[in-house]
């Protein structure tokens, strides 16, 4: 049985602002950290469909600290989707963006594959984490 967890930011900023958090190399490293450290997750991101991956953290007694992908879809600046790979799961990721007007952006976000409901609630954690750091890089 496959799971989906589906979220939604909103965030007073440009959507080409947004856009650049969740696209550029330098800015995911501002917002996605280290769970359970905060350290920044260093990465080679590029939003270019079939690139590879890869976030990397300092490892722990229960995970290696490596979190894969593979870019999926690029529709600058109001798609993006890749996959999300730790440990036997495999998941996808696709973050919609929707200017509303007036400085606001809905960030839309689904992630499918997920294995188990445990698994959902702690992506669901880990997301609303990191998603807070994001609302710092693009004010």
């Amino acid at each position: 049985m496959s799971l989906t967890l589906s979220m939604d930011f909103p965030f007073s900023t440009t959507i080409q602002k947004l856009w650049s958090a969740l696209t550029d190399s330098r800015k995911l490293a501002k917002w996605v950290a280290n769970i359970h450290t905060g350290e920044p997750m260093d990465n080679d991101f590029e939003a270019v469909v079939g690139r590879r991956f890869q976030f990397r953290t300092a490892p722990s007694q229960w995970w290696d600290g490596i979190i894969s992908g593979e870019v999926l879809v690029v529709e600058e600046p109001t798609k993006l989707s890749y996959t999300w790979a730790s440990g036997a799961e495999e998941h996808t990721v696709v973050w919609t963006l929707h200017d509303l007007g007036d400085g606001k952006v809905n960030l839309h976000l689904e992630q499918t594959g997920i294995s188990r409901h445990q698994a959902v609630e702690g992506a669901r954690y880990g997301w609303a984490k990191w998603l807070a750091e994001l609302e710092k890089v693009v004010a």
